[in-house]
């Protein structure tokens, strides 16, 4: 496949929805007020929006590979009532302390690891280096870092702490107040 667009790389929980630690359930799942907007503005300006988050809460035994498809699920399902879609989610269930044995391993998959946005680029046609990585953690930062993506912070979700706790040699090409104000900057930056 070819590679020749960009794409917003979304992190989950603190950045597209409220972070409710290891999340399991869909009646956990709660939207901040500017999501379902945001995405549709996205996907209206024909930018690519992916999702990618680790979910250890796999590797650590608190929920199985469903729980996390069927909150996936319902993620679609809101956005889609709301005019707005994600284009594919891709998801770490790896942790290397975990207590689940075929899930307790270090990986490339792990954010700040590439290899899930390294896994989009093959299955999707996208070229990471025209791409934006949006997350409330240095993580995030990190795998933008990884894979020649511009990084945003944002504050909302663990985001206010770690802007507080800067990481030597780490820097987001913006920190944002949320995922709203990231956009703005991300669909400047493409016109």
């Amino acid at each position: 496949m070819t590679t020749t667009t960009g794409a917003v790389f979304l992190d989950r929980d603190g950045t597209l929805i409220e972070d409710r630690g290891y999340l399991g359930e869909i009646g956990q799942v709660a939207f901040y007020p500017w999501s379902v907007d945001v995405v549709r503005v996205l996907n209206r300006a024909g930018v690519r929006v992916v999702l990618v988050t680790n979910q250890a809460g796999v590797a650590r035994g608190y929920f199985k590979e469903e729980a996390v498809h069927a909150v996936h699920r319902h993620i679609d399902a809101v956005l889609s009532a709301g005019g707005a879609r994600i284009d594919a989610y891709y998801y770490c269930p790896h942790h290397p302390a975990g207590t689940v044995t075929a899930y307790a391993e270090r990986c490339t998959c792990r954010k700040p690891g590439p290899g899930l946005v390294e896994r989009a680029a093959r299955e999707l046609g996208i070229d990471p280096r025209r791409s934006f990585v949006v997350g409330d953690k240095w993580v995030d930062v990190g795998l933008a870092r990884a894979v020649g993506a511009r990084a945003v912070l944002v504050r909302t979700g663990y985001g206010r702490g770690e802007e507080a706790n800067p990481q030597p040699g780490l820097a987001a090409d913006l920190v944002a107040d949320n995922l709203a104000e990231a956009a703005g900057w991300i669909l400047e930056r493409l016109a």
